[in-house]
C-alpha cells in the first residue's frame, strides 16, 4: 500500500489550529502535520489586549498545551521548528536539510509586527505583542512601571490603551493620524473614541511619530517629530502588521501585499494554500478574526475533497474599548460612497452608502450597537435604504 503523505500546515496560531480542527470534523484519518516556531500552545490572540482588565495571567490564556492539541487533532506537531525552504516541484518542505513530503501544504504563518523606523540608543527596547510569548515578555516588563507609551492608534493600540488605563497605568498614545482608528472610522466617531479614552487618562500625541528614543535614568526619553519630549517607563509598538511572505516568495509563489490566493484559497502553485493574516484574498489582506474563521471552515472542505469557494458575509468587528464600546464593519476600499451619521450624544449610527443608497459598511456605538444584526441582514439581502 502506498504511503499517504500528510497535509502540512505551517503555523499554529488561530488560523492554523482552527483549520486543523475544522478539517478533523470532516476527515479523521488523513495524516496531518503542523509545524510551528512557537511552543504549540493553543490560545486566542484577541484575548491578549484585555487580559489586564480581566486579571488573567499570561499562563492562564493558553487553553491547551501542545500534547493536548496533538491528541485532539490526531496530528504530529513539531514545535520550535522553522521551515527554511519549500520545493514546490518535489512537493516537499525542508527543515534544515531534512525534506518532508506533503500532499497539500497550507501557509498559516501570520504576520510580523512592522518595526518602527526610530533612531536612538534605546530603539531596540521597543516591545510589540504579536503572540503569547511576546505577551509574556510584555507583562513581565510591566512590573514596577507606571507610564507606558503606545506607538499607533489603530485597533491594537486603542485596545491596549484601554486595558492599561483600566489597570491604573498612565498611557501616552503617539500616532500619525488625526484621530484614533482613522482608517476605519468617520472622524466624528474617532473623535468620540479619543475623548472617551482621554477621560480615562490617555494622553494623545496625534499627527506625530517618535523620532528618537534614548535611555534616561532607567527610563526612556522619546523625542517626537515636533520636538516634544516624553519620559516613559515602557514603549509598546502597535503600528501595524506585515504579512509573513518570505517563505512563499522564495518558493516562487505570487506575492503582492500578502500571499496571493484565489477563492479556493490556493496560491499560484497547485496544492499550496494560504489563509489568515498572511493571505491576500481578492486583493485584500483582512487582519480580523471573522474572515480567518470563515477561511478555515471553507479551506477545510476543500482539503477534505469538497472544493469550496470562499465567500465572506458581512463580518462586523467588535472593538474591545469598553470606555467607548463600538462595532464596525469597514466598507471595501474600492467602493465609492459617503458616511451618513445619526448621533444622540454617545449613541451613534454611521452607515456607508454608495450613490445607489446601498449599504457597504457601518459603525455603531452605545445603544445603537443593538442594530448590528438588522444592518447585517439588510446587507445580506442587498437591500437599499
Amino acid at each position: 500500500m502506498a504511503t499517504q503523505h500528510p497535509i502540512i500546515i505551517i503555523g499554529s496560531g488561530l488560523a492554523g489550529y482552527t483549520l486543523a480542527k475544522e478539517f478533523r470534523k470532516l476527515d479523521q484519518t488523513t495524516p496531518l502535520t503542523i509545524i510551528t516556531a512557537s511552543d504549540g500552545r493553543y490560545y486566542s490572540k484577541p484575548l491578549l489586549s484585555t487580559a489586564l482588565t480581566k486579571q488573567q495571567l499570561p499562563a492562564k490564556l493558553a487553553m491547551a498545551d501542545v500534547d493536548s492539541m496533538r491528541q485532539q487533532l490526531n496530528a504530529e506537531i513539531l514545535v520550535k521548528t522553522r521551515v527554511n525552504k519549500i520545493d514546490a516541484a518535489q512537493q516537499c518542505i525542508y527543515i534544515g536539510e531534512q525534506p518532508l513530503i506533503y500532499s497539500k501544504l497550507v501557509l498559516a504563518c501570520g504576520a510580523d509586527p512592522i518595526k518602527p523606523a526610530i533612531s536612538g540608543s534605546a530603539a531596540e527596547k521597543i516591545l510589540s505583542v504579536n503572540d503569547l510569548e511576546d505577551y509574556h515578555v510584555f507583562r513581565d516588563s510591566l512590573h514596577g512601571k507606571k507610564h507606558i507609551a503606545i506607538l499607533g492608534a489603530g485597533l491594537v493600540g486603542c485596545e491596549f490603551a484601554n486595558d492599561l488605563l483600566n489597570s491604573d497605568y498612565s498611557v501616552s498614545v503617539i500616532a500619525l493620524g488625526r484621530y484614533p482608528l482613522d482608517t476605519l472610522l468617520p472622524e466624528a466617531i474617532g473623535k468620540e473614541l479619543q475623548l472617551a479614552l482621554q477621560m480615562k487618562g490617555a494622553h494623545w500625541h496625534l499627527q506625530q511619530s517618535a523620532k528618537q528614543i534614548a535611555h534616561h535614568d532607567n527610563r526612556f526619553l522619546i523625542t517626537l517629530t515636533d520636538g516634544t519630549q516624553l519620559t516613559v517607563d515602557l514603549i509598546l509598538s502597535a503600528i501595524g502588521l506585515r504579512p509573513h511572505t518570505h517563505l512563499a516568495h522564495s518558493a516562487g509563489i505570487k506575492i503582492n501585499r500578502g500571499i496571493v490566493v484565489d477563492r479556493l484559497l490556493q496560491t499560484s502553485i497547485e496544492n499550496i494554500y494560504a489563509l489568515g493574516d498572511c493571505a491576500e484574498v481578492n486583493g485584500i489582506v483582512q487582519l480580523f478574526i471573522a474572515p480567518l474563521l470563515e477561511s478555515a471552515r471553507t479551506l477545510a472542505k476543500t482539503l477534505a475533497g469538497n472544493k469550496t469557494l470562499i465567500h465572506y458575509p458581512p463580518m462586523p468587528v467588535i472593538v474591545k474599548t469598553p470606555a467607548f464600546p463600538l462595532v464596525l464593519l469597514p466598507p471595501p476600499p474600492d467602493v465609492k460612497g459617503e458616511w451618513r451619521i445619526e448621533q444622540d450624544k454617545h449613541n451613534i449610527k454611521a452607515i456607508f452608502c454608495d450613490a445607489q443608497q446601498k449599504i457597504h459598511g457601518f459603525v455603531l456605538t452605545g445603544t445603537r450597537i443593538k442594530e448590528k444584526n438588522d444592518l447585517v441582514n439588510i446587507m445580506l439581502t442587498s437591500s437599499h435604504l
